[in-house]
C-alpha cells in the first residue's frame, strides 16, 4: 500500500477508534446515572471517579489509552509518519467523537496511549510528572497540563524533533480542552482529587 493510501487512512482509523466513549459505555453497563450529567460531564476517567467507582475509572482509563496506543501500533505498519497521524486521529476522536456530536474527553488518557505507542519513555516522563503534580497540588486537570508541557520538551531534548511537534501539538489541544479547568484553578474553584 503506497504511502498515499496509507497516511489519510491511517489518521481515519486513529480517529474511529479514539472516538469510542469508554467511559460513557461502560457507566452505562454498570447503570450509573448519565456521565455527562455529573461533575464536570466529561465522559474520562477523572468523571467516572466521581460516580464512586473505582474500578470503572480504573477500566475507563486503561481503554482510553489503548485507543491511543492501538491506533499507532496499527499505523506504523505504513511508517513513522502513518502511526503519528493515526496518534493524531485518535486524539481528536476522543476529543471531538461524531457519535457524541463532537463532545468528548479532554485527552489525558489518550495522549499516554499515543506516547506509549511512539516512544514509551515518553510516557513513563508524562505519567510521573503528572503523579508528582498531584501529589503536590491535588488538582488532576493541573497535573495534566504541567505533564503535557512538559513532555514536548523532554521529546526535543532527547532529539526526537517529529515527536515533539506532534506532542506540542497534543499539548495546545488539551490545553483548549481544559480551558474551563483554567479559568476554575485561577478562581481558586476547581475540584480536587477524591471529591466528587
Amino acid at each position: 500500500m503506497s504511502a498515499n493510501t496509507w497516511l489519510p487512512l491511517a489518521l481515519i482509523v486513529g480517529y474511529l477508534l479514539g472516538s469510542i466513549p469508554f467511559g460513557l459505555v461502560l457507566t452505562r453497563l454498570a447503570g450509573t446515572e448519565d456521565l455527562r450529567s455529573i461533575g464536570s460531564g466529561n465522559i474520562g476517567a477523572t468523571n467516572v471517579l466521581r460516580t464512586g467507582r473505582k474500578g470503572l475509572a480504573a477500566a475507563t482509563l486503561l481503554l482510553d489509552a489503548l485507543k491511543g496506543t492501538v491506533a499507532v501500533i496499527i499505523a506504523s505498519h505504513g511508517g513513522a509518519e502513518a502511526a503519528m497521524l493515526a496518534g493524531l486521529g485518535a486524539f481528536l476522536g476522543h476529543l471531538f467523537p461524531v457519535w457524541l456530536k463532537f463532545r468528548g474527553g479532554k485527552g489525558v488518557a489518550v495522549y499516554i496511549g499515543i506516547l506509549i505507542g511512539l516512544f514509551w519513555p515518553a510516557a513513563i516522563v508524562f505519567c510521573a510528572v503528572w503523579l508528582i503534580t498531584a501529589v503536590i497540588s491535588r488538582y488532576s486537570s493541573l497535573s495534566a497540563l504541567v505533564a503535557s508541557v512538559a513532555t514536548p520538551i523532554f521529546l526535543l531534548w532527547f532529539g526526537h524533533p517529529a515527536l515533539a511537534a506532534l506532542s506540542a501539538l497534543l499539548t495546545v489541544l488539551l490545553i483548549y480542552m481544559h480551558r474551563a479547568n483554567i479559568n476554575r484553578l485561577m478562581a481558586g474553584t476547581e475540584g480536587k482529587i477524591g471529591q466528587k
